[in-house]
Formats: C-alpha cells, structure tokens, sequence
C-alpha cells in the first residue's frame, strides 16, 4: 500500500511502500532494479530527498556494493562464512531455528536492516557502481519485505 502526503511540488512530502521480495537463495543478491520499479512513480516526484530502505527480518540484511561484477557478491557470501562459524559444532546457544539462525543474526547485525539513499531529480543517487544488495542468510529461501519511505521535495 502506498501512502503520500498531499502536497504542493515545493512543500515536503512522503510516501511508503512495503516491497515484498520473492525468496532468494542463500548470498547476496542485486535488488537494485526490483526496488526501483516498485517506487518509480513516487520517486519520480521528488527533486531532492531521502529513500530509506527498512528489511523486516532478523536473518538478512541490506547493504550497498558493487553492482556489475557478480563475483563481489560471491566473494562477499565466502568472507561472511570464514567469519561466522556456522553447523551444530559452533558455539551458539540460539539454536530452535536450525543451525544457520544464528549465524544469519549475526551477519544481519554486521550488514544492517536499513538503508538511506539521497534522492536527486527522481532518481536514487546512487554511484556508478553502487547497488542496493539483498543478503540472505539463511539456507532456506524465505519471502522477504522492505518497508521504502521516500521523502523531500
């Protein structure tokens, strides 16, 4: 559902979307485009502004990366296992949920759930390289949602 402000061009303005992701298997994947389409037509009415992005789950993160080469992805996902240790012989407590919950809140903490992006001319004002990353940690692919509120002028 989307919600706005009703506002002239040049008075602040808001509007909220919740985007719900399709489940993605486990590393870090572009959503870039995904989020982008969805907010479009709202973005496209602001000059200058903020997008926060807010993922509504404990066991995957969002963050900004490289967007081109597939490999940072990858490469990202190997150094996240070297340094979480992960299966039934890892030290953690917090094991209900399988042996990779545990480990997927605590990358989740490393990466965050949110982000801010400036907005400039309707669009995200992201650099040349940069895209907006999905990071699933968890073994099972799991429907996830981010919560984008755009505001400004």
């Amino acid at each position: 559902m989307v919600k706005r402000s009703s506002s002239s061009s040049s008075s602040p303005k808001w509007a909220q979307k919740t985007i719900a992701l399709h489940p993605a298997t486990r590393g870090c994947h572009l959503i870039t485009p995904k989020i982008v389409k969805e907010i479009e037509n709202d973005l496209s009415g602001f000059k200058c502004g903020l997008a926060h992005l807010f993922l509504q789950h404990t066991s995957a993160s969002l963050t900004i990366n490289e967007n081109y080469d597939s490999d940072v992805r990858d490469d990202t996902e190997t150094f996240l296992n070297k340094i979480v240790p992960e299966g039934r012989s890892a030290p953690w407590k917090h094991t209900l949920e399988g042996p990779d919950d545990m480990p997927a809140h605590i990358k989740s903490s490393m990466f965050g759930n949110q982000l801010t992006i400036p907005i400039t001319n309707g669009k995200l004002n992201l650099g040349t390289w940069q895209g907006i990353w999905l990071c699933e940690h968890r073994d099972s692919p799991t429907p996830r949602k981010v919560v984008v509120t755009l505001t400004g002028i």
